[in-house]
């Protein structure tokens, strides 16, 4: 791919002067081996050589739970949570370690920082996260980042890191966001079944309309697979933030000349901090349906949501907490900031505001505390 024909998107990835860069458990770690140096060296030598080049990068590592394998005697990634997160005790040590080894051959310091969904989902704990990733970066240091799996529970994950580069990728400011696993791009079917057509650029939601992502990959080591890869490279490109989506073998082009895989162009504004926390990164509460004039209110005109426009309310919010918004057809078109309890807007649904007691007539949803939520 020549300078001439590269995408805007590619483009943009070769250019970065802050990048958030993932790579995924199988990409680090063998079933029977636990963490493989090699593999992790070679990632690490592309790492520092873009950051010798001036570039400000945070590292989203997967694999604290496949190197803990081989120190526990663990033949295969455990299914239960306790055992995960004793794993991810011991493998998190390990490769906290080998990164520390790896970039010091650069004189590299790195930096360890867990996050829990928490993290991101508590407005507090979002601000408090930016500051440290600030100050690191500011140090010359590379923060490698993880999900903390020794205190995470079920309720209160990520899911996979994939999702986690994203939410951090928009945390830390960056250019552009590069997710690296054991497949070479997008395809639109299983390429290990023969027939599947690569997809080289998505620009928007027709480019990917006939894909299957499938689950995690053969090795059993992730969590994500490609779904939560095409998921998280939508997350970013709908919030402002072009994606490339690339094997972890191919690294070093990909950090460079951003030729190689799948490029994910930017298809919405970059959202303040505040805005993306509240449509991407904060944990609803309930859900509000809405009928399709309110739809095209919020979601068109950027108004705000009145209580004649809800017809239906679910969950045990309270006024202030966030919740997601309905379309007729059950789609998830807007996340937003409620300002009733859940116990008071079934008194109000449907009714018009001026047969409202006068202390009720206020937005349901203000514009102001509003996201609508992209397609791709």
């Amino acid at each position: 791919m020549t300078g001439e024909t590269r995408s805007a998107a590619r483009t943009a990835v070769a250019a970065a002067r802050r990048l958030v860069v993932k790579v995924g458990s199988s990409s680090l770690t063998t079933a029977g081996g636990g963490l493989d140096r090699n593999r992790l060296d070679l990632l690490v030598d592309s790492v520092a050589r873009r950051c010798e080049a001036g570039t400000q990068l945070v590292l989203v590592s997967s694999g604290a739970i496949g190197a803990g394998l081989a120190p526990l005697a663990l033949a295969r990634r455990p299914k239960d949570l306790a055992t995960q997160q004793a794993a991810a005790s011991v493998g998190q040590l390990q490769l906290a370690h080998a990164y520390a080894l790896s970039f010091g051959r650069y004189s590299r310091t790195v930096g360890q920082v867990l996050l829990t969904a928490h993290d991101v989902v508590r407005r507090a704990n979002y601000r408090n996260a930016q500051r440290t990733f600030e100050r690191l970066l500011a140090l010359g240091a590379v923060p490698v980042v993880n999900e903390n799996d020794t205190v995470a529970t079920e309720e209160i994950r990520f899911g996979d890191n994939d999702r986690l580069a994203a939410l951090v990728a928009h945390l830390v400011g960056a250019d552009a966001l590069v997710l690296l696993s054991d497949v070479d791009a997008l395809y639109d079917g299983d390429p290990r079944l023969g027939g599947a057509r690569v997809v080289r650029e998505v620009a928007d939601a027709s480019d990917i309309a006939g894909v299957r992502a499938g689950g995690v990959g053969a090795s059993g080591l992730g969590t994500g697979g490609m779904a939560s890869k095409l998921a998280a490279a939508r997350l970013a490109a709908g919030a402002g933030i072009p994606v490339l989506l690339a094997g972890a073998a191919d690294a070093d082009t990909a950090l460079t000349e951003a030729s190689v895989g799948t490029a994910f162009a930017p298809s919405g504004a970059r959202l303040p901090s505040r805005r993306f926390w509240l449509g991407y990164a904060a944990d609803p509460a309930g859900r509000l349906h809405l009928d399709s004039g309110a739809v095209a209110a919020v979601v068109e005109s950027r108004r705000s949501l009145l209580a004649p426009g809800v017809t239906r309310a679910e969950g045990s919010f309270h006024a202030g907490d966030v919740v997601d918004l309905l379309d007729p057809t059950q789609r998830v078109v807007a996340r937003g900031v409620v300002n009733f309890d859940a116990t008071e807007l079934p008194a109000l649904i449907g009714s018009p505001s001026h047969r409202l007691p006068p202390e009720l007539r206020r937005e349901v949803v203000h514009a102001d505390d509003l996201v609508p939520l992209p397609r791709l």
